[in-house]
């Protein structure tokens, strides 16, 4: 049951998050996305094999916290009004959208706390853990996509904030290593502890709300 709670809401929070990505590309100038097909919520359009299917299913079944990734949207920054300054904007766009998705989830469930003496207790029970999920599932993958590590959005995010020479350096180190740091976090599971204290802090600001 609880997988099939998890598999749906995950695979949507993915396919908003690179959607979000190519929007944005769009918004600023940029129709790579849209001529290549990507800027739909089609999910056969955003799948990747290893990050939608294989990553999502390996942390579930070892405990790991819950994320993944889909097939990055193409952006041209050659075609954005300022290239670095807007490819920081396309990169903070994924997460953004899946903390929005939290708050969405957040809001809901408080309004199923308050309506919870009318409704059926089995309409409660399953609205609770659907809402939780679509809580964790978000708040994990805007926290794991906000690393600092290229070809994370966290990465790019970062490129897009230091200096020019700086910048080439750290883009330079991270295009050539960051994908193998990135596993290396998953399959050690070390990415847990950098995880778990953002997500914690998060999961707490939510809270508030109810």
């Amino acid at each position: 049951m609880e997988l099939l709670l998890f598999i749906p809401i995950l695979f949507f929070s993915i396919i908003l998050h690179e959607f979000a990505h190519g929007y944005v590309a769009y918004r600023l100038g940029d129709q790579t996305a849209y001529y290549s097909g990507r800027l739909t919520l089609n999910p056969l359009k955003h799948v990747d094999p290893v990050g939608t299917i294989g990553v999502p299913l390996l942390c579930y079944v070892t405990g790991l916290p819950l994320f993944g990734w889909a097939k990055p949207v193409p952006v041209n920054p050659l075609r954005l009004p300022s290239p670095r300054k807007d490819m920081g904007k396309v990169a903070l766009a994924g997460p953004a959208i899946n903390l929005l998705l939290a708050v969405g989830f957040v809001l809901v469930l408080k309004a199923v706390i308050l309506l919870q003496g009318v409704l059926a207790a089995q309409t409660v029970r399953s609205a609770f853990a659907f809402l939780q999920y679509g809580i964790l599932i978000n708040v994990m993958l805007a926290v794991f996509n906000l690393m600092p590590i290229t070809p994370l959005d966290g990465g790019r995010i970062v490129t897009a904030l230091l200096p020019v020479k700086a910048a080439l350096v750290y883009d330079r180190f991270f295009s050539r290593f960051g994908m193998w740091l990135v596993i290396g976090l998953i399959l050690t599971g070390a990415v847990r502890y950098l995880l778990l204290p953002p997500a914690t802090f998060v999961l707490g600001m939510l809270s508030k709300i109810l």
